[in-house]
């Protein structure tokens, strides 16, 4: 289904030109979408900003949710109903590079220096043209119920200094350990302890972690020296059939068998996610990312610390990197106001505007210090976020994959990861899986 839809959108780009013109929003206006419900009011002001500045152009925002937004967003292109500026994913990024919907955006003069190191280079494609301009980004870190840490006899302090490996698992598995508490009251290291009938799991569990695994494998893969594949982007060659990779996604879900990780059928995207495990007392401690911060902080009845992740073999932490950009549409029926209002998105101070709403971390130094300060006002500690940023010494951070045929991908490796979580299939058979996907890619 997603090859042929991805087809229908190639085919379709030529008609959907022509369609365009016929629903324009008028040529004072440029229409913006974004998905984040939380975001809509920083935006909101920066539109008013916007505005003030570039008298006679209005900005028209629309928000919808995660899902309903790739669908939308993707049937608007078939259509010829796009917006002028959508707010883009550097998950989706190759895809629609592919299609070549997106437009150049190389005269907005963005200097990659003004933004947090690595960000606007991810928005460049193979062609060498930028065509997203830095929004934000986040990291990953380890939420915890800090009630549940205390009875378990678990400090701070030793949460913010766990270690793993993939043999033993290190201090990090003795503390998931520590968390599991069996139908019983016996803990996950206690024994007698009864993996079959657990009553709260150290860890939440946050699915099979299809192609990325952002909250659930990826800063273990990634701290053990594995990367997704052989170049930092637009790889032409996947890595899961890695010995490294296989071993220690063997590990992670091999912590659902000794019980102390949340089993896959506890996990649904919508209906309980990893944080809504953790909000139940179901769980003890979750991977999520920044993006979750206000959401876990503001669940009534539960008292939640963050711990960055664990440090791996490598002797480094690592945490995946995530940047959104906004981009503009090749078919914008107003890509002058559009393209006026991306540079000002991307602008230290509608930045600054939106760090001060305290939701997420903008791409600009200035924007991210906003946001840690509005965090500080609310009582929240940011810190397990965002010096994995700020100290390269002793922390790696690292990208989604960027590389052609992403969607192919996802719809390979998604199936594949479930087996091995859900069924317990061989994590051998990810040999198979990642022949599969570079073949795709024309290995």
């Amino acid at each position: 289904m997603v090859t042929a839809l991805t087809g229908a959108l190639a085919l379709s780009l030529v008609t959907g030109c022509a369609q365009g013109d016929s629903v324009s929003a008028g040529g004072n206006t440029v229409t913006y979408w974004l998905w984040d419900a939380n975001q809509l009011p920083a935006y909101q002001a920066c539109a008013k900003g916007f505005e003030k500045n570039n008298p006679g152009l209005k900005v028209k925002i629309t928000q919808m949710g995660w899902a309903d937004y790739w669908t939308k967003l993707t049937a608007s292109f078939i259509a010829g109903t796009e917006p002028d500026v959508f707010t883009d994913h550097i998950q989706k990024f190759g895809q629609f590079a592919d299609l070549k919907v997106l437009e150049p955006l190389d005269d907005l003069g963005i200097d990659d220096s003004a933004y947090q190191s690595g960000l606007a280079a991810n928005w460049k494609g193979q062609d060498g043209h930028r065509y997203g301009a830095p929004k934000d980004w986040d990291t990953v870190a380890l939420f915890y119920n800090q009630k549940m840490a205390k009875e378990a006899g678990l400090t701070a302090d030793q949460l913010n200094s766990l270690s793993w490996n993939p043999k033993d698992g290190g201090t990090f598995e003795k503390a998931i350990a520590r968390l599991t508490v069996d139908k019983n009251g016996k803990r996950g290291d206690e024994e007698g302890f009864d993996k079959n009938n657990v009553k709260v799991y150290g860890m939440a569990t946050g699915g099979a972690g299809d192609a990325d695994g952002q909250t659930t494998w990826s800063p273990f893969v990634a701290s053990a020296g594995w990367n997704y594949t052989d170049k930092a982007r637009w790889g032409t060659k996947y890595q899961y059939d890695s010995e490294t990779f296989q071993s220690v996604v063997d590990w992670y879900f091999g912590l659902a068998k000794k019980g102390y990780l949340a089993p896959f059928t506890d996990y649904t995207d919508g209906a309980n996610p990893a944080n809504a495990q953790v909000a139940s007392g179901k769980a003890a401690t979750s991977f999520d990312g920044a993006w979750m911060i206000s959401t876990y902080h503001t669940t009534k009845g539960l008292d939640v610390g963050t711990a960055p992740t664990p440090i791996g073999p490598t002797g480094k932490r690592a945490t995946m990197m995530n940047g959104l950009a906004d981009s503009v549409t090749k078919n914008s029926r107003n890509k002058e106001g559009a393209k006026k209002w991306v540079r000002y998105l991307a602008s230290n101070e509608c930045q600054k505007t939106v760090g001060g709403y305290g939701i997420v971390f903008p791409a600009t130094p200035d924007g991210t210090r906003a946001a840690v300060a509005a965090y500080k006002k609310k009582g929240i500690d940011v810190s397990a976020f965002t010096e994995p940023v700020n100290d390269k010494k002793d922390s790696a951070t690292f990208s989604f994959p960027i590389t052609d045929y992403a969607a192919d991908v996802y719809s390979l490796m998604r199936p594949a990861m479930q087996d091995v979580f859900a069924n317990d299939a061989p994590v051998s058979g990810l040999t198979s899986t990642n022949d599969q996907i570079n073949l795709v890619l024309g290995q």
